[in-house]
């Protein structure tokens, strides 16, 4: 527990930040996983550009390593020129 006022302040700050940044990355894994579930290509190409700029701003504000970004980036790309 918190004794002094700093540490009471901090406290209230992290979990502001928690829920703040566990909501943008549940966001972004629903958003990631409509993508991946799609069969319409038109639609993955259309959503695209939205989701790659989410999980560029979590890798940003340190959310997620910038390599993981790159790579959740990439399998989206995989899979959207795999649609037919």
């Amino acid at each position: 527990m918190a004794n002094t006022a700093s540490a009471k302040k901090a406290d209230r700050q992290s979990e502001r930040h928690r829920l703040h940044n566990r909501y943008y990355a549940k966001t972004t894994r629903n958003a990631i996983r409509d993508i991946r579930n799609t069969t319409d290509k038109a639609t993955a190409e259309a959503n695209a550009p939205k989701v790659y700029a989410m999980i560029d701003k979590l890798a940003k504000i340190g959310l997620i390593h910038k390599n993981k970004a790159s790579n959740l980036k990439s399998g989206i790309a995989v899979y959207i020129n795999k649609l037919a």
